[in-house]
């Protein structure tokens, strides 16, 4: 089943086996010996690998024409150990590249993660990748970007590990969904390239991740089952299709914004192993989309030698282990592999090192504040900077999301109200600061107070915490008012003043690195917020949630007069919430995914997929879905969640009026892109073919910042999809005018046959509005 290496049309269109295929090879026994690698060979094709960049710009030509030069002037030696990480012994740096002093490379530090300097003092604690995603706002994307990235490089970071786009959020239970921005590609591609561009333009290099179809944490890396035999990863069986259109989606944005470095990911995709997939990254990555930088595994995810750099990977974190190192050498001097491919890998690491500036004298040394240990003596290097805080406490509030109201004497905002009573264990200050020390105990984590971040190598350190009873009593303070909790029962036995105005339940819903979560609600706070509503009749609810939450044990409960999604809203969590419980500020933020009404309802993609009878040495997971989760899927099955996609309530209205379209003259709408291929792909895919306005009137009566939608049906495809987004502040009583952009590839389909990106002649459905399910406006553009 190996493929040849041909240019023909019918070997092009192969670029993955259809899930047809896989599916009759993960069956037929009789085909070969089902332990042998094999068997299973062959289903990724192979590319060889690709060609040195000359540079897509003349940033990055200047930064190739330097590294040339530089690894020319090393030995065989060193420039393989420029391809695997070795221990920091004075810094705390979870990935580091050595120096070579006599060129003054001072070598490379890497550190997580996606919202906030990791294992570190003075630095801040962002919102996560999720609560991103709900504010559903570029500028404060690309300005939390800005910030945090200027705190890496006052620690010596030279690669940021972060943005997550993968997971993007396929399975509803997937441990790792919090750290990803949207399960909608277009969301998560908008973001993720706003984050980009914010933390790079501190000269930190983004490691856009986890690169690719890393979908799950069961199974996410090779095991040893209860018979002693050897496991591998699982595989994500992705059509070529699906993989363009949905998973790649981000990652291509990621990569026209100028990301310098891509992270490669544990799991085996389509049988072969993401750090060693030559289709993925020689293929696609470096050939398709002209990714400039360098390519760099997760830690622990190598599992071959000297056939993974030639399949595209060009370093191994953290160290080289069994298989790179001397491996390396000893292959280019037997034969076994090109020397060429060693320079290749060399070069594009030193490219993006001289791309970003780090060459610079002014560049702080790698891991300068990041002491080994923050327990023993060291320098303290404060990173924050004072524009900070409003950056970390309007990103707090735009990420929660408001999905009930009874916007009437009772429910949000609070009127004045004389007793507050608290209920919850998410509401107080937890025992201790976020740790990163592995994953933690999940009850003993649900019960750690307020959540400001799930677990695992997404964690980050906070300045501090502000907590939703801490900032309760302060309002207290001020108000004059009177405040009462109970936050130690967590079931059904808290009992409340009768003459409470109001009764605030916090809740949380956890989720790490390295499992699954165990369901998408819990029995007990469901309990606790029944018990609740049962004797106070304005009983609000705020849940800290780590990704999707079920919500319809409670949500009709007529005493439930609100509803906040309160997300991961990082160090300023009790300031935000506070801020619009007592209507100081207008809630703005989003649903990033749809809330069903029942876990069937997420059908097959609820819970992770378990190995499956004699094949589970090899699990297979085939994405028979396609494109079609979260809201493409509820579409397509004709079932109402409970909260859409794209939902937020505000405490004012909003109306939409005057959809307008005005097809742009002069770039081309032939069937396919001619142009030469940038950074992310062809640069003619970035052309605008049409421009759609539209007008948002506030109805209301207080300020408030709506985010308008635009959504397009592609003939051939999903009901509709993401195509356009725009948060905009409305007075009451005002207009604003939206204006939304529709390039070629918004509007086209990928062609397995052509390996292009294909626009179809037709009429193309519009629509805009307030959410995936509330779009008034309607019209139809023609190709």
């Amino acid at each position: 089943m190996k493929f040849a290496s041909s240019t023909s049309t019918s070997v092009r269109a192969l670029t993955f086996l259809s899930l047809s295929t896989v599916s009759v090879l993960s069956q037929d026994s009789t085909t070969s010996n089902i332990t042998s690698d094999s068997y299973f060979y062959g289903q990724s094709p192979l590319v060889p690998p690709a060609a040195l960049p000359s540079g897509t710009t003349s940033s990055w030509a200047s930064a190739y024409s330097k590294a040339a030069d530089f690894v020319s002037q090393l030995s065989q030696e060193e420039k393989s150990n420029l391809t695997f990480g070795v221990r920091a012994t004075t810094s705390g740096c979870v990935g580091f590249i050595p120096p070579i002093e006599r060129l003054g490379f001072k070598g490379l530090c890497m550190q997580d993660a996606g919202n906030g300097v990791r294992l570190a003092d003075g630095v801040n604690a962002y919102d996560s990748g999720l609560h991103v995603g709900a504010t559903w706002n570029k500028n404060l994307a690309y300005q939390r970007a800005l910030h945090m990235g200027a705190e890496f490089k006052a620690k010596g970071v030279n690669i940021a590990l972060g943005p997550v786009v993968g997971p993007i959020g396929r399975i509803a239970e997937g441990g790792r969904n919090w750290e990803g921005i949207s399960n909608d590609p277009y969301l998560c591609g908008a973001l993720a390239a706003e984050t980009v561009r914010g933390i790079q333009e501190n000269g930190v290099v983004t490691s856009t991740k986890h690169f690719i179809g890393n979908e799950q944490e069961l199974n996410r890396n090779p095991s040893t089952n209860n018979q002693s035999q050897h496991v591998e990863a699982v595989s994500s069986n992705i059509d070529d299709k699906t993989l363009h259109e949905l998973y790649l989606w981000p990652f291509q944005d990621a990569v026209h914004a100028g990301s310098g470095n891509i992270m490669c990911s544990y799991n085996r995709i389509n049988n072969s192993y993401g750090c060693q997939n030559s289709k993925l990254q020689n293929g696609i990555l470096k050939d398709e989309l002209g990714f400039q930088g360098f390519v760099v595994s997760d830690w622990g995810a190598l599992h071959a030698g000297y056939a993974a750099a030639e399949a595209g990977l060009d370093m191994v974190m953290p160290n080289g282990g069994n298989f790179w190192g001397k491996n390396l050498t000893t292959a280019i001097d037997n034969g076994t592999m090109e020397a060429s491919v060693l320079d290749n890998m060399a070069t594009r690491i030193i490219a993006t090192w001289y791309q970003f500036g780090q060459d610079s004298d002014d560049y702080p040394s790698p891991g300068v504040g990041l002491p080994r240990s923050l327990t023993t003596q060291h320098v303290f290097v404060d990173a924050k900077v004072p524009s900070s805080k409003k950056v970390l406490l309007d990103s707090a509030i735009e990420g929660h999301v408001l999905v009930k109201n009874t916007n009437g004497s009772l429910g949000l905002p609070l009127q004045k109200p004389k007793l507050v009573s608290v209920f919850g264990y998410d509401a107080a200050t937890p025992n201790k600061n976020p740790s990163s020390e592995g994953p933690p105990d999940r009850l003993s984590q649900i019960l750690n107070r307020t959540m400001i971040v799930g677990g695992g190598s997404g964690v980050n350190n906070p300045a501090y915490i502000s907590s939703p009873l801490e900032a309760l009593n302060q309002r207290a303070y001020e108000d004059g008012s009177q405040l009462l909790w109970d936050i130690a029962n967590v079931n059904s036995t808290a009992q409340v003043d009768a003459a409470s105005d109001a009764c605030l339940v916090f809740l949380n819903a956890w989720a790490s690195e390295g499992y699954d979560r165990s369901g998408v609600h819990d029995d007990y706070s469901d309990a606790l917020v029944n018990n609740i509503a049962d004797q106070c009749n304005n009983t609000i609810v705020v849940i800290d949630n780590a990704g999707v939450r079920l919500v319809d044990v409670f949500i009709d409960h007529p005493n439930v007069t609100a509803l906040i999604f309160a997300h991961l809203p990082g160090q300023d969590s009790g300031r935000a919430v506070v801020s619009l419980l007592y209507g100081e500020s207008n809630p703005s933020g989003k649903l990033p995914y749809s809330v069903p009404k029942n876990e069937s309802e997420f059908g097959a993609l609820l819970s992770p997929t378990p190995p499956e009878g004699q094949y589970w040495l090899f699990p297979q997971d085939d994405f028979a879905e396609g494109v079609y989760i979260d809201y493409r899927a509820f579409d397509a099955n004709n079932i109402t969640p409970r909260y859409e996609f794209g939902f937020g309530l505000s405490y004012t209205t909003f109306d939409y009026s005057s959809l307008e379209f005005n097809k742009v003259d002069g770039p081309s709408t032939d069937k396919y892109p001619v142009g030469e291929v940038i950074e992310g792909g062809q640069g003619d895919l970035w052309d605008v073919l049409f421009q759609v306005s539209a007008s948002v009137f506030n109805s209301g009566n207080v300020d408030g910042a709506e985010v308008a939608q635009l959504y397009v049906g592609i003939p051939g495809g999903p009901v509709r999809q993401l195509r356009g987004f725009s948060k905009v502040d409305v007075e009451p009583g005002k207009s604003v005018n939206l204006n939304f952009d529709l390039t070629r590839r918004d509007l086209s389909i990928w062609d397995v046959v052509a390996q292009k990106w294909q626009l179809q002649k037709g009429d193309y459905k519009v629509y805009v509005g307030g959410s995936s399910r509330n779009l008034p406006l309607e019209g139809s553009l023609t190709i």
